[in-house]
């Protein structure tokens, strides 16, 4: 049982979500569609989110005076992202507000090194890893590691920012230097064959519902696509789900989280990262699954059981991404191409402007096969072309 106390929301009661985001904004449209009020919090104004809510507190994720408000204007507060300040979360839940994933998992979920200690502490599996306090620190785990490692920023990195593989020795200097005035850590770098990830929701009574395990591909360090059910055997699919809910009794917490993961050669998982909130690789759910990972989340901070996380067909998901011809205000063309093709879905995200690789909506594709869907989904990216405003 978790030791956090249960307490039931009807509508219209009044959710709090900090960051007003895409994820923030799918969030809300859950929490809308099931008749709740929502206020977000959020520094750019009229945000993704804030466009479907029904207020917006427009301040910096850093502003404790505003996220106290927040806290006492609303019900239930949780967060989209994990860029904020955990500090005040702990203070406010201390005073009897309710927070949920709570401020005690954002803190240990923030820094990468005590997320990664806390995992192998309970024998998880992750790659090798270390805390770095000078370059030469870097040079030998370099060496310890196989000549491959990942430098790492112990906190604010997301999107491959704040991460550098380094393969040659020559390049460690130059990496060091680029980050050194940040908490750094160092891990061996996973040869991998595939990226997995799998998001589950526990509940106040411990239940977990998990998704479906799907594989992802980046570029740039952004996820591109993700494919849903992820091609894997048996044993493997019970293994991740099986470390899943060994994290989250580890967490000991409610909410909506994801874990990423590496897969090798070998058939040997290592968890990468955890994310404590909904998360770009779970936006199929929406047509995919009985219950999204936003409604899910809105059950289980209101108190409403947990919804089935049964897929309804294969599926694949899509980025939409800003590129390098236009930055700033946008609009599209070849929108009609993709509404035109039956079970594809299209999210679009209010987005003020664009920039190289910034993400401003989704595809989705539902299809009696994975091969089809994913076909479907690559063309619909293809035709869609972002033109300046």
């Amino acid at each position: 049982m978790i030791n956090r106390r249960k307490k039931i929301l009807q509508p219209p009661a009044q959710i709090g979500i900090i960051g007003g985001g895409q994820l923030g904004r799918m969030l809300t449209m859950a929490a809308k569609r099931m008749g709740y009020h929502v206020t977000i919090l959020d520094p750019t104004p009229a945000s993704p989110a804030g466009q479907v809510a029904d207020n917006q507190i427009i301040a910096s994720f850093s502003d404790q005076n505003a996220i106290r408000r927040l806290a006492e204007l609303t019900d239930v507060v949780t967060y989209e992202f994990e860029h904020i300040d955990a500090d005040i979360l702990c203070c406010l839940e201390s005073e009897g507000y309710s927070v949920y994933p709570s401020g005690k998992t954002l803190k240990k979920i923030q820094d990468k090194y005590k997320q990664k200690s806390l995992l192998k502490s309970v024998g998880l599996p992750v790659p090798a890893f270390s805390k770095v306090k000078s370059k030469e620190d870097i040079i030998q785990k370099f060496e310890e590691f196989g000549n491959a490692l990942v430098l790492k920023t112990c906190s604010g990195g997301y999107d491959g920012k704040g991460n550098v593989i380094i393969r040659d020795k020559k390049d460690i200097e130059t990496v060091y230097n680029t980050l050194k005035k940040n908490e750094l850590m160092v891990e061996q770098f996973v040869e991998f064959t595939c990226e997995l990830s799998i998001i589950a929701a526990r509940g106040f009574d411990g239940e977990i519902v998990y998704y479906p395990v799907v594989e992802n591909i980046h570029k740039n360090s952004i996820l591109n696509l993700t494919r849903v059910p992820a091609s894997i055997d048996n044993d493997i699919e019970t293994e991740i789900k099986n470390i899943a809910k060994k994290v989250l009794e580890v967490l000991e917490d409610v909410g909506v989280f994801c874990i990423e993961m590496f897969l090798n050669s070998d058939g040997k998982i290592y968890i990468n990262e955890i994310a404590p909130r909904p998360h770009n690789s779970g936006h199929y759910t929406i047509e995919g699954c009985v219950t999204s990972q936003f409604e899910q989340l809105i059950r289980i901070i209101t108190g409403m059981p947990l919804g089935p996380a049964k897929l309804i067909s294969p599926c694949a998901m899509v980025n939409i991404l800003g590129n390098d011809m236009v930055q700033g205000k946008y609009t599209f063309e070849g929108i009609e191409s993709v509404l035109a093709e039956e079970g594809c879905y299209l999210h679009l995200y209010g987005k003020h402007s664009t920039d190289e690789l910034k993400k401003i909506g989704h595809i989705t594709v539902l299809d009696d096969s994975l091969k089809k869907a994913e076909e479907k989904a690559l063309k619909a990216l293809e035709n869609i072309k972002i033109k300046p405003l």
